[in-house]
């Protein structure tokens, strides 16, 4: 097992990850920026070491002092979290050329799996279903309005080193696809240096449900069952539970054996997720697989019991997994909100400041994931989620009534939040009913905005 561990994170994950390494007594290292001196990660890591500047490129994503500190504290083993350089193929390299263990999957894996029209024909190639599109990059407007008359419209041009809704347009028709193209491509290079795209059909009304996969390095895979990450903003996620309320024990069944067939299909070890878009006729088709520990993971933990940064670090380390398929269990439902520093009443536009009053919600099944404390200055170089209120309950309704209870004792005075967002999201008819979609939080944002006018 490793003795000491640099965690090149920030927030609520780089707690997280610190926290399991405490109980697993592993040392810890912890990055920050010159903004972040304050932050709780650097509270309670063993050691703390500043890597640069408030920017994220100065800082959380400066490969070359992040190693440096790495060397200079002796560390055995680099968790990048997720967000900032966990995908990154060619800093999982520089950590194995420089005999620290990356804890994830090989940059190999990362690399192909990045690549999503290269991932989704590896999928298409090893029996996993996917969404009827090209068969790699659409390298020219004329090639892609060829591919668009035998696909059909709705299409959705997408980078293929996406991902977070960026490098992403719907053209609805003919007239409309030479622009979306060219806007998706042209937004895929600015974020992400590559300005490849791919197209797919546009399914709408559509689930978007991942399966949670453990992978060993003998090729031992599991799945954690499913999340349901439907109720999304803009292609952000903001509220996920498990289990899916409409999924049938038949299609769980199927979907993660496929979810387990694509890890094993490219050779994939560490923790990973599997995403499908699910239709109403009930058939799901491979979307992406992200190839590290998602913001959403603790309901799946709080479910099946399974602490899975703790099982990454075990399978990093060597470890093989100590458990087969029907070994995992779910039990119970859980729900998770994200908190975001943000103000829903002015376009959800990020706020940052002093923390001057913090009140965390408790009782049982109620778990609250954040960098926050009492007098903490927030930061405005970084993304604006600052916590995750996760619960579990004996059934749904439980969940939900529990998540309604710890939404409204939640105080967080000083900043702007999305906590009575989250609310209303919690108690709509949308949402109790389960047969919500990735468009129903537009949906009920258009409505409110006629009913005020």
């Amino acid at each position: 097992m490793f003795k000491k561990i640099l965690i090149a994170n920030r927030g609520e994950i780089a707690v997280r990850i610190i926290r399991a390494c405490k109980e697993m007594d592993i040392s810890t290292v912890a990055i920050v920026s010159e903004a972040d001196r304050d932050s709780l990660h650097a509270y309670i890591a063993d050691e703390v070491v500043c890597v640069g500047g408030n920017r994220p490129a100065d800082s959380y994503l400066n490969v070359q002092n992040i190693m440096a500190a790495a060397y200079n504290k002796g560390v055995d083993a680099i968790h990048p979290g997720f967000g900032f350089l966990s995908e990154n193929p060619e800093f999982a390299e520089i950590c194995e050329r420089s005999g620290i263990k990356f804890i994830g999957p090989s940059a190999q894996s990362i690399r192909l799996l990045g690549d999503k029209s290269e991932a989704k024909r590896t999928m298409k190639e090893n029996g996993v279903p996917t969404i009827p599109g090209s068969d790699g990059e659409v390298e020219s407007i004329e090639a892609a309005k060829s591919l668009a008359g035998e696909i059909g419209f709705p299409l959705l041009i997408k980078a293929s080193a996406g991902g977070g809704g960026r490098g992403m347009r719907v053209s609805e028709d003919m007239d409309s696809l030479e622009r979306a193209y060219k806007e998706a491509s042209d937004e895929a290079q600015a974020y992400f240096g590559n300005g490849g795209v791919y197209m797919e059909k546009l399914l709408t009304d559509t689930k978007h449900i991942e399966f949670q996969i453990l992978a060993d390095e003998m090729g031992n895979v599991v799945h954690l069952f499913e999340r349901d990450c439907s109720m999304q903003r803009r292609k952000q996620k903001v509220i996920e539970e498990t289990p899916c309320v409409v999924l049938s024990d038949d299609t769980r069944q199927k979907m993660g054996e496929a979810a387990v067939r694509a890890a094993k299909s490219c050779g994939y070890a560490n923790a990973g997720t599997v995403e499908f878009l699910l239709d109403g006729d009930g058939n799901f088709y491979f979307m992406e697989m992200n190839t590290r520990i998602q913001v959403e993971h603790p309901i799946t933990e709080m479910v099946t019991g399974i602490d899975i940064v703790k099982k990454q670090i075990e399978i990093a380390a060597g470890g093989r997994l100590d458990m087969t398929q029907s070994d995992v269990q779910m039990r119970g439902h859980s729900i998770e909100c994200r908190i975001n520093a943000e103000d829903p009443d002015k376009g959800f536009r990020p706020t940052f400041g002093r923390v001057h009053q913090l009140f965390i919600p408790g009782g049982n099944g109620v778990r609250f994931d954040t960098q926050l404390y009492q007098d903490y200055e927030l930061p405005s170089y970084y993304d604006s989620m600052v916590g995750k209120l996760i619960v579990l309950g004996q059934t749904r309704e439980d969940a939900i009534a529990k998540m309604k209870a710890a939404l409204s004792e939640m105080i967080i005075d000083g900043i702007k939040t999305n906590v009575l967002f989250q609310y209303d999201l919690i108690s709509s008819e949308e949402f109790a009913s389960g047969s919500y979609t990735t468009d129903t939080i537009e949906r009920l944002m258009q409505e409110k905005k006629r009913r005020s006018e």
